[in-house]
């Protein structure tokens, strides 16, 4: 199989993926990034000879984007449909359906150990910011998250929580890796704004953790408007290695 140090999809997380996975991985960012453009062809054929691998891998990957709704499967090969701002901004709202849910949750619950555990990603956080590491960033914020969701033990949010995570998974890293590049001195309000999540579940405060929502997810249209930017840098990219 084709190595991936070229690719977009971060080639730390595939250690324990299946070559599937791997492809799938890699098509998702690449459709989410608009480097596969919407209405864009998708043959089995031509990706499994770009990815030096069987057919096998690709029809997997190619059913799995199509379950997302990032591609239509069709007779003459798989059309890509890509993310719409408005889809984007819908799978923000889930999240915060999700974690406001989990917060009312966490109010019955004893969250010494959790807050400790999120304190410790907080800390992997501040040092991806002096490496200036968007990728492990954007690894230790979908962590974070997943944390608090897992720590509460519902079977069935948790499920629509990893049905949301690759895609949402996707959307942050692009956003990250933009942010590190252009906005790099916004990082420590980022970090205070998780710090300020654990505050909120260590005193079991609404109003703080309200606050603590909004401050978290009212930058939504900040993270569209990175992703379009990502985009623009990609094509550009690929522009100037064609030439």
């Amino acid at each position: 199989m084709t190595e991936f140090k070229d690719f977009l999809y971060p080639q730390k997380w595939l250690i324990k993926a299946s070559t599937g996975e791997k492809v799938t991985s890699e098509l998702r960012l690449r459709i989410i990034s608009g480097l596969i453009e919407s209405g864009t062809i998708l043959s089995e054929n031509k990706l499994a000879a770009e990815f030096s691998v069987s057919r096998s891998p690709i029809r997997e990957a190619l059913k799995t984007l199509a379950s997302e709704n990032l591609i239509r499967l069709e007779r003459m090969g798989a059309v890509v449909l890509g993310l719409t701002d408005k889809e984007i901004e819908e799978i923000y709202d889930v999240r915060l359906l999700i974690e406001t849910f989990v917060f009312e949750r966490l109010l019955k619950m004893e969250t010494t150990e959790l807050t400790m555990e999120l304190s410790k990603i907080v800390e992997m956080m501040k040092i991806a910011i002096k490496y200036q590491d968007a990728d492990e960033f954007s690894y230790q914020d979908v962590l974070f998250h997943e944390m608090i969701i897992r720590s509460v033990g519902h079977s069935y949010i948790l499920m629509i929580w990893n049905n949301l995570k690759p895609v949402m998974e996707g959307l942050i890293l692009l956003s990250m890796r933009m942010r590190f590049q252009e906005k790099y001195e916004d990082f420590p309000r980022i970090v205070k704004n998780h710090e300020l999540y654990i505050a909120a579940i260590q005193a079991k405060d609404r109003k703080l953790m309200v606050q603590s929502l909004h401050d978290n997810f009212d930058d939504v249209q900040g993270k569209v408007e990175d992703l379009w930017r990502s985009q623009q840098m990609l094509v550009k990219g690929v522009e100037q290695q064609n030439d």
